[in-house]
């Protein structure tokens, strides 16, 4: 084989292995940039969750410290503070349907906890409500006590989502 021959041969070679490994190289650096888009537009869904889950617990703790004051809690304050606490319980609705979304399945599993977590001590903060209203004070302490349980699992659910949540963007728990 002659010189000349060998080198253009040598250079085939060379050309197509470059354009293999630039083809090898694109195509890792797509699913790179695809997991880290996917990673980022879940830590966004999970912010906005927890914001929303924040913002809402404010407002129940609002809602349950006015029914707690006094015998007799001023019913214009507390339907006010309900009506705050409704609007950030729909704002949880929502982000929570984006985390649904975007997944995984154990995070999901694990905000579905801390929706039934909340739904549970709802249920004994508008049953405090209605007692106000009725002026019927005999459940106030049993209510009371009820709902600082469902706050704390309410609270651990929560704790829960967070490291479900940091696991699936991949960040050390």
């Amino acid at each position: 084989m002659d010189s000349g021959l060998a080198a253009l041969l040598g250079a085939a070679v060379g050309s197509a292995a470059t354009l293999g490994a630039a083809v090898v190289n694109g195509r890792a650096q797509g699913r790179s940039q695809h997991a880290q888009q996917s990673r980022q537009h879940r830590r966004d869904a999970y912010v906005r969750y927890l914001g929303a889950l924040h913002d809402r617990d404010l407002a129940m703790d609002a809602v349950l410290d006015a029914l707690r004051a006094d015998d007799r809690p001023d019913l214009t304050a507390i339907e006010d503070l309900t009506a705050r606490f409704v609007t950030r319980a729909r704002e949880v609705h929502r982000a929570c349907e984006v985390v649904i979304l975007e997944g995984p399945a154990p995070v999901v599993a694990v905000a579905e906890r801390v929706t039934n977590a909340s739904a549970d001590l709802s249920y004994v903060m508008r049953r405090m409500a209605e007692n106000a209203r009725a002026g019927d004070t005999t459940r106030k302490v049993e209510d009371s006590a009820l709902a600082a349980e469902r706050e704390r699992t309410l609270y651990a659910a929560i704790k829960e989502f967070r490291l479900s949540a940091r696991a699936a963007i991949g960040q050390a728990v």
